[in-house]
């Protein structure tokens, strides 16, 4: 993990792609702990993260809110008690892009 802070990048300017499988392997290799989900058009990165407790949880929830909201990319969360599965995927193009990489490194970044 980088320990450098991510700039914010703006993905609206930039055309989104679906990622290809050379370059999802690529990826994952690169984000600890992170796997892949579903398939086609549901296809997704996601990883569960563990907490002491409730309050730990809904503390790394509103962080991984506001990522979710300066990056205009928002993560389907399933929230219990003591963790939270985060998972990222592109609806607009029908599988993972990079901008799910680029938010699971911040997500990670919040724990480094």
């Amino acid at each position: 993990m980088t320990t450098k802070p991510l700039k914010q990048q703006d993905w609206s300017a930039q055309p989104r792609r679906a990622l290809s499988a050379p370059q999802l392997v690529s990826q994952l290799a690169q984000v600890e702990g992170w796997q892949l989900s579903g398939d086609g058009a549901d296809l997704a990165i996601q990883k569960t993260f563990s907490f002491v407790n409730y309050y730990e949880t809904m503390a790394f929830v509103n962080a991984v809110a506001l990522i979710a909201h300066q990056q205009d990319h928002h993560p389907d969360l399933k929230v219990q008690y003591n963790r939270c599965n985060v998972r990222f995927n592109t609806h607009d193009v029908g599988g993972v892009s990079a901008t799910d990489f680029d938010c699971a490194r911040r997500v990670d970044a919040l724990l480094a």
